[in-house]
């Protein structure tokens, strides 16, 4: 039944959906502002947010795979890594990112998206820097749990984000804009490492590896005072008048999975409850352990896997940019048509499996024959079309998630399984079976597969579901436009996706 507030300034637009401003203790629909309007303050948001979430993005990528690199220039040597502590270090890394995204969520929640994650950038700019100091073992796990401490917030943050400032159909692209990241910033990075490494080879002095942590871990400081006063949601930022606010929040209201017109300090059991027994929290859930299995181990080995084609250490960075370069472009094209056609997310996902199973098969089985470097190299280059599913998978949360407790919660198992994945992942690759890693590269063959059977699985099960759904809608005799609007004053009273009988999912 709809309150009595709700049905005061109703009208017939089929594009008015109220949502309560409290600012104004008064209803907001989207037709209460112009296309125009719309328009301008999209481009202002786009202004701020994209370049600098763009950074953000790629800082911690490069602050978190760094150690790839350093493992070329001698890290592994001057610290005294015997046996599988190489790999522990990505492992412990990961373990921390798992059992602190819990208490990160709930603060966020609590306090301030954009402060929180400033805070906490600020302090794993200083633990990447300070790696420079560590010589042995024990200091390196203990920066790099702290590291992973302080890192694990920075996705779920910016899937709040997107979710508060934009409409369902641009979640994909500003996602894959800042997802571009990984290895646009990558590119960027590669040649300053280059430079420190090819200075430090010719004119002695400081270590390359330390070299590293410094750059990598003044940039991540650097980066933290900008966001400090940049990064939020609409309610937290200051770069937007309070009139761009409510029409930020206007704007968004067709979602149907909720505004950030009201901060909803509650946790919700009835959601929490939800978010566990959700069907689509699981295929979720395995999904992303698919692909993090094997991102676990390429983004810690994957240089020295480049190495073990007979490059030198120079030109395991080199070589990586043409990887990183085709990476953006597949990024683009797979943005530029989930934004032109609809429902086209999962096909994406699953075309982009094939060559990166491929690739990974046909490296592990060629002979270690130097004649076939550059075919292994080409296989090598065919894993990067995977690379977008990790991605693709988490802008499920923002648009096929309702209920701000369940996305919390939903947020946090899939960081699980991320990280249960990626610490796992890096344990594939044994010391014993350096330097090609034959059954580790296999075991990332695998996982592909299986991962494709996993979408494949539940994309099947959500056009279920939303065909229930148009089924039920017939049945009331309720045009399309009316469900849409009722689903979205369902869901500004942060009803979930579950119990919303007029939200339907994108696939």
């Amino acid at each position: 039944m709809m309150s009595k507030q709700s049905t005061v300034t109703e009208k017939e637009d089929c594009h008015h959906v109220p949502v309560l401003d409290g600012n104004r203790h008064r209803v907001l629909s989207e037709s209460d502002y112009t296309e125009h309007q719309y328009r301008m303050l999209l481009r202002k948001i786009d202004r701020y947010l994209l370049p600098l979430m763009w950074v953000a993005y790629g800082v911690q990528q490069v602050d978190k795979t760094g150690l790839s690199t350093q493992a070329v220039f001698g890290i592994r040597e001057d610290t005294h890594l015997v046996g599988q502590q190489f790999s522990w270090l990505s492992t412990i890394f990961y373990l921390s990112y798992m059992v602190c995204e819990f208490p990160s969520s709930y603060v966020m929640q609590r306090v301030s998206v954009g402060k929180t994650l400033s805070v906490l950038m600020f302090f794993w700019g200083i633990i990447v820097l300070s790696t420079g100091f560590a010589r042995n073992f024990a200091t390196l796990m203990t920066l790099r749990f702290l590291q992973g401490a302080f890192e694990c917030t920075i996705s779920p943050s910016f899937l709040l984000i997107i979710a508060t400032w934009y409409k369902t159909r641009e979640h994909t692209l500003r996602a894959i804009i800042w997802g571009t990241a990984n290895a646009g910033f990558g590119i960027i990075t590669n040649l300053c490492l280059y430079a420190i490494g090819n200075h430090a080879l010719k004119n002695g002095g400081l270590a390359p590896w330390k070299g590293i942590s410094f750059f990598l871990g003044t940039i991540t400081i650097v980066l933290s005072i900008f966001s400090w006063f940049l990064l939020g949601t609409p309610r937290e930022v200051s770069w937007v008048s309070p009139e761009e606010r409510r029409i930020a929040q206007a704007r968004v209201v067709n979602n149907r999975t909720g505004t950030d017109a009201h901060k909803r300090r509650e946790w919700k059991r009835d959601q929490i409850i939800e978010a566990f027994i959700d069907p689509s929290t699981w295929f979720l859930f395995f999904s992303v352990v698919l692909t993090s299995l094997p991102n676990g181990g390429v983004t810690s080995f994957g240089n020295l896997v480049y190495k073990s084609f007979g490059f030198t250490s120079l030109e395991t960075i080199l070589y990586n940019i043409p990887r990183d370069a085709a990476s953006i472009i597949w990024f683009l094209l797979a943005g530029w048509a989930s934004s032109r056609y609809p429902n086209i997310r999962f096909s994406l996902m699953l075309f982009a499996i094939l060559p990166g199973f491929v690739g990974m098969l046909t490296m592990a089985l060629l002979p270690n024959d130097p004649r076939y470097r550059w075919i292994r190299f080409g296989m090598y280059f065919m894993t990067m079309s995977v690379n977008i599913n990790g991605l693709l998978l988490w802008i499920f949360v923002p648009s096929n998630i309702a209920g701000r407790t369940k996305k919390s919660i939903v947020s946090s198992i899939l960081f699980v399984g991320y990280c249960a994945g990626n610490a796992a992942g890096s344990q594939f690759f044994q010391e014993k079976d350096a330097p090609r890693y034959v059954p580790a590269i296999i075991a990332c063959a695998i996982c592909f597969a299986l991962q494709f059977c996993s979408i494949l699985a539940w994309r099947l099960y959500l056009v279920y579901q939303n065909h229930i759904r148009d089924r039920a809608l017939m049945a009331e005799g309720l045009t399309r436009e009316q469900a849409k609007e009722i689903g979205a004053k369902l869901a500004e009273e942060d009803m979930t996706d579950r119990k919303n009988p007029y939200f339907r999912y994108t696939y």
